[in-house]
This record gives structure tokens, sequence and C-alpha cells, in this order.
């Protein structure tokens, strides 16, 4: 009650997890190491990120949107400032797309950076080069068609000596490439297989990594030439005593004759001939991917006696921009798709189809399905079109897409994948909104959601449970106080445990015992 008002000019006034940003944006500062005064080096009601000091110590580059328009779009640029202060960042860059995550040169001579060309979305994220005297910028990865940004984000690309190494999704996997700065050479796998990279660097010939399988936890890896070595057996403890499961990759034949990617775990303590209730899970994003790693609430569930059913549906990373790019609007300018709630729930179908079909064990009469934020989308949507699932949780949904443009942290986004914005069409936007479809919804729900959800606001599970509750249905809704949209994986642990249990007990009742 003592703060004063907020005065707010600008879409971008808050972020989830962080709060208000309206009166006190990142800028940057440098501070040194051995004690003394503060420097503060820019200012403004820019948020300023992503900094790299050059290898003198000179200079630092940094993204930031600091155009007229920067709140109404997501274009970010390369700018550099004196690590001594005293003068204004100079843009190194044209504006239009995003630039991201700057690395110098051993020499100085020139920066890399990841690049998304936003106004068309999703695009494949790209690894790119700006020429320091020239101030060309040369983008080094179109070749690949695949995402070399992946989510959650990855470092910079990384300097090994006159080439640039960077993390690329494919197909459920994330491997490590490598590229020559100066654009002379092909785009080259350096750590491949089934499994995902994380974090990884390189120094004098010698390339650190981490590594994880949907069977192992991140582990430390070193490669000197062509030979690699496992440094660390972290996860050895942690296996001791626990069954893990390994997943059963299938494919799934869609309406159209797609080929969509999945995989199956199977109950830890399945038994030949007994079927089990099975849970569909959908990613978030949705331009994102499930697979090749360590994922404890799959576990989990295989441990709770589940089949644990998951792909990566058109509109996933991973695969070709074409791809990502499948459910785009069908008003769209550029690329019109089937939109949300199109060929992605057509393939999600498939895979439950093609899992009944092929696994004994699924039992087709108790199948449910759960996902968050996209994910949580697609579920209420699903049960809007199909009773085909016996339980259905979705959580941290976006269920009415509308009056999301007006209230989300990301507020008018939609715009750059559906093409139009909500004022333009809202018909369209109306289409594609779970709520729409809420008078064919039988199947039991249970919603969870963040209070304090500034992605997803909360009204979008309000506005769902109150429009059930008044059709007479009888759905469960769940509210985490103080929660962000990142609660499952940065939440307060014992809200994260409460999480997990609600689920549990939710599909224990609906779908009977595993």
């Amino acid at each position: 009650k003592d703060q004063p008002p907020r005065r707010i000019t600008r879409l971008v006034s808050r972020i989830d997890s962080v709060g208000w940003i309206v009166d006190r944006p990142a800028h940057l500062f440098v501070v040194p190491v051995g004690g003394g005064d503060v420097s503060q080096l820019t200012a403004g009601e820019f948020e300023d990120g992503g900094l790299a000091w050059s290898p003198d110590g000179e200079e630092i580059a940094f993204a930031a949107g600091r155009h007229e328009t920067w709140d109404l779009d997501q274009a970010a640029d390369l700018f550099r400032v004196r690590a001594s202060g005293g003068d204004a960042p100079e843009r190194l860059t044209e504006t239009g797309p995003a630039y991201a995550r700057p690395s110098w040169s051993g020499d100085g001579s020139a920066i890399a950076f990841h690049l998304n060309d936003w106004r068309s979305a999703p695009r494949h994220g790209q690894v790119g080069v700006l020429d320091r005297s020239s101030g060309e910028v040369r983008l080094l990865t179109t070749q690949l068609d695949r995402n070399c940004s992946p989510y959650p984000p990855s470092r910079e690309p990384v300097w090994d000596g006159r080439d640039l190494l960077f993390m690329v999704e494919d197909s459920g996997n994330v491997h490590l490439y490598r590229v020559p700065a100066d654009g002379s050479g092909k785009v080259e796998l350096v750590v491949g297989g089934d499994r995902q990279v994380g974090s990884f660097d390189a120094v004098g010939g010698t390339l650190a990594y981490t590594v994880t399988t949907p069977t192992a936890l991140p582990e430390l890896y070193v490669r000197v030439g062509g030979a690699e070595r496992q440094l660390t057996r972290i996860g050895e403890a942690f296996n001791r005593g626990i069954q893990l499961v390994e997943p059963e990759r299938f494919t799934a034949t869609s309406a159209d004759g797609t080929e969509v990617e999945a995989w199956m775990m199977r109950p830890a303590s399945a038994e030949p001939g007994r079927r089990y209730p099975t849970l569909l899970n959908v990613h978030g994003g949705p331009f994102t991917q499930y697979g090749n790693r360590f994922f404890d609430e799959f576990q989990l569930q295989a441990s709770a006696g589940y089949v644990v059913l998951y792909a990566n549906p058109r509109g996933s990373s991973g695969y070709s921009e074409v791809w990502g790019r499948a459910i785009r609007g069908r008003t769209a300018p550029e690329d019109p798709g089937s939109g949300w709630g199109g060929v992605d729930y057509e393939d999600l179908m498939a895979v439950v189809d093609e899992a009944v079909r092929r696994f004994d064990l699924v039992d087709p009469e108790r199948v449910g399905v759960l996902g968050g934020s996209y994910g949580g989308y697609m579920t209420s949507w699903m049960i809007g079109h199909t009773n085909r699932f016996k339980a259905a949780v979705s959580e941290r949904a976006c269920n009415n897409l509308l009056t999301m443009e007006h209230t989300s942290d990301f507020a008018g986004i939609f715009r750059t994948e559906m093409g139009v914005t909500h004022l333009e069409d809202p018909r369209e936007y109306e289409r594609v909104s779970p709520l729409t479809y809420v008078r064919n919804m039988q199947t039991p729900l249970l919603i969870l959601h963040s209070e304090d959800d500034l992605r997803c606001p909360v009204e979008q599970a309000e506005d769902l449970f109150v429009a059930l509750r008044m059709l007479g249905r009888t759905p469960e809704f769940l509210r985490f106080p103080g929660e962000s949209h990142e609660l499952s994986r940065s939440g307060a642990p014992k809200h994260r445990v409460q999480r997990i249990e609600a689920i549990l007990d939710f599909f224990g009742r609906h779908l009977g015992p595993a």
C-alpha cells in the first residue's frame, strides 16, 4: 500500500518470474573486482542483456531493443559500449531481427551471435558473425535447416580458434556442431548420438560438455581430438536402487499421411499380458521438442505404473522449418498453416491410435492427457474436440487467445504466428481458443495454474473453470500462490511436490489403479 502508482506507457512492463520492470529496467553496470565505485554504463527505459567483454577488456557488447517501437516488436540489436563509461551505446546492427548472446573472437575483430527473425514466427535460430571493421553480418547455419538456438536458451556461440561451436536441435536430440567463422567451410557435427548436449566450452584444443539421456542425469565429458572421455558419474548414486525406463521410439501416420516421431515408456514394473493406464504428454512452446534427455516427470509417471507417451507434432522444433511453421495462422500472409489445434491435434491423436495398435500394454479405455503452457492449451483443445480421453490435466494453459493478447507479459506476440492481430481478426482468435468449445468438454478435468503467472495469466484458468461450472460440469481447479509460469521447473520445492502429487492423485482416481 505504500508503493506509488506505476505509470505505464509501453506494452512491456512486466516479465514472468521477474515482475515489474517498468520502473527498474535491466542496465549494464561495472564494479572493480577489488572493490570500489560502481559505474552505470547504460540507461533509459530499455532492457539490456547478454553482455560480453571484449578480449582487451575495453568494450562490452550486449543485445537490446533500443529503437522507438521496441515494445511493439521483438527486434533486438547488438550494441557496444566502453567499459570505462562516458559514451552512449553504439548500435552495431541494422534493426529488424532479434540478435542475442554476443561472443567476441579472440582478436576482437568479430562478434558471433544468435539470431532469430521474429517477424514471421516461428523461424529457426541461426548463428552468425559480425565483422567489426566492415559491419558485415554473415549467417553461417542456414544450410542446416535445424534450430540452432535450442530452448531452454543455449549459451552463446563459442570460439574455438577460427571456428564457432554451437548447439543444434535435431529429432529429439541436441547436438554440438562447428562451422568456420569466415564462412569458408561446411557445418560439421562434433558431438552427436541419441542424447542432448547441455553446457559446453572449448579451450586450448580441449572440448568440455555435459550430456544427458532419458536414463542418465547430465554428466561431464571431454574430447581431445576425436576421443570422448566421461569425467563424472554423479548419476550412479542417484540411479542405485531406482528402476529407470528406456523409451521406445516409434512413428505414427497422421491423417494426411505425415509421419510423426513419438516415444513410449513402459511402466517400471510392467508385467507381460497386462494392460495399463496411459498418459499422453504434450510439450509447451509449441516451438520446442521432447526427446532424448532425462526428464524426471516421465520417469515418475512410469514408476507410478503408467504407460508414458510423448511426441513432437507439427509445430515442434528439432525438424525442418516447414515442420515448425505448419501451425501458423490460416490467414497469415506468409506461409499460412492450419493454425493451432489443426495438424498438431491430428498428429497427437494419430500417436494415441498408433500406440494402441502397436503396444498391447496400452489400455485404450484408460488414456489421459496432460501438458503445460501450449501443452495445456492442447489439452484443453483436445477435450473440446474428442471424448477419447478418460481424464485430463491442463496446466498454465492459454485457453482464451483473445484475452491473453491483452493480459500476457508478451502482449501482442500471437500476431507473429497468427499473421494478424486480435484487433484485425478477433474471430480467428476465438476459433483457435479452447474456451470457444467449452460446451463440448465432457472429460474430467484438473486445471493447474500459478497465481503470479504473467505469461499465461491466471484469468486463463479462471475463464475455463467458470465456464465449465456454469455449464454444470465438475472441474477441479488448483491454484498455487506466489508461483510463476515456471512452477514445475523452478517453483518452491513444496509446491512442486504438491503439484506432482495432485496430478498422480487425479489420474489415479479417474483412470483406475495402475
